[in-house]
């Protein structure tokens, strides 16, 4: 399966930071009241949690990235207006079921998140393989 010639796939950004930021940022709401401060150190301390957490969700929730691919010639971002951009892997984990890129263009470093909610476990099994046989470790086995 390694051998195959090219994996290709639409990217969305995935819900799953968000959630996992609203309950870190819901215990920590509960950790600032549960507190012995002052009330107006407890009122500044909620608004700036509240302020970092909303604008957390807007950053994870944001992608200039419409799609991936990965062939022979390496790494391929495609924009928004699909626009083809060359990328280099600079580095990858597999944390469960997640696949997590980073990838860097001309342009920026982009971290993609390949999760149960915005990808296809065919995808994402396919391109565990396909980095597992590629990586530093492999090829010294």
């Amino acid at each position: 399966m390694t051998s195959a010639p090219a994996i290709g796939f639409d990217y969305r950004p995935s819900h799953l930071p968000r959630r996992l930021l609203a309950i870190v940022t819901a215990l920590a709401l509960v950790a600032i009241a549960l507190s012995g401060a002052p009330s107006g150190l407890k009122m500044a301390l909620v608004a700036g949690t509240s302020m970092l957490a909303v604008a957390g969700a807007r950053r994870s929730g944001r992608s200039g990235i419409a799609g991936l691919g990965y062939g022979p010639d390496g790494w391929a971002v495609y924009r928004a207006d699909r626009s083809q951009l060359p990328a280099t892997l600079r580095s990858h984990r597999v944390i469960g079921s997640c696949v997590l890129l980073r990838l860097k263009t001309d342009h920026t470093t982009e971290t993609l998140l390949l999760a149960p909610d915005n990808s296809d476990p065919d995808i994402r099994r396919r391109l565990r393989m396909r980095l597992a046989a590629h990586s530093p470790v492999a090829e010294i086995l």
